[in-house]
């Protein structure tokens, strides 16, 4: 009886932790793309190191405004070669309605490009330094094997719970 009511308890938390789970993701990191706030650069290159390398993953959500000091991603302007390109820098100058002045950290000049807020994705909420090898492994065929390989595992382990009008779950008996 007191396995019964262990085994409830424990689905019911599981169940809530899922609920908070899939709220949290629904109001912190929901991509722009579903409606969210945040939205995902991968940070290539040299021109915002040292603090920022290549391969590092940025979590940026988008604002009412946006100040000097602040680093943004935003799309390269429309009407230019590179437009819709995403870039990671830092604003440090100019203003909404004639653009932004941004410029990368480890550069002497800033971009020729001056996004409006429009054009710009969010501003740093996160850094995750050498993220790519974590995106990298979970996109790998080896991941897969591994998850299919561990469910056939636990359901071998634990299987099913045996039930008296169930054929297949009655043990055999010992020779």
């Amino acid at each position: 009886m007191k396995r019964k009511r262990l085994k409830q308890i424990s689905e019911i938390g599981s169940v809530l932790l899922v609920i908070v789970a899939c709220i949290g993701w629904a109001m912190f990191l929901r991509p722009q793309s579903l409606g969210g706030r945040a939205g995902y650069v991968l940070v290539s290159g040299q021109s915002m190191e040292p603090r920022y390398h290549t391969g590092d993953l940025v979590l940026v959500e988008r604002q009412s405004s946006y100040h000097v000091g602040q680093l943004i991603a935003y799309h390269v302007p429309k009407g230019d070669p590179m437009a819709g390109a995403q870039v990671i820098h830092r604003i440090i100058g100019g203003d909404p309605q004639h653009g932004f002045v941004v410029q990368g950290d480890n550069r002497t000049a800033p971009d020729t490009w001056r996004p409006k807020p429009t054009d710009i994705v969010g501003a740093k909420a996160l850094r995750m330094p050498g993220a790519v090898v974590a995106i990298q492994f979970l996109r790998s065929p080896l991941l897969l094997g591994i998850l299919a390989a561990s469910f056939v595992f636990v359901y071998l382990l634990i299987g099913r719970e045996p039930k008296d009008d169930d054929p297949l779950s009655v043990a055999p008996p010992l020779a």
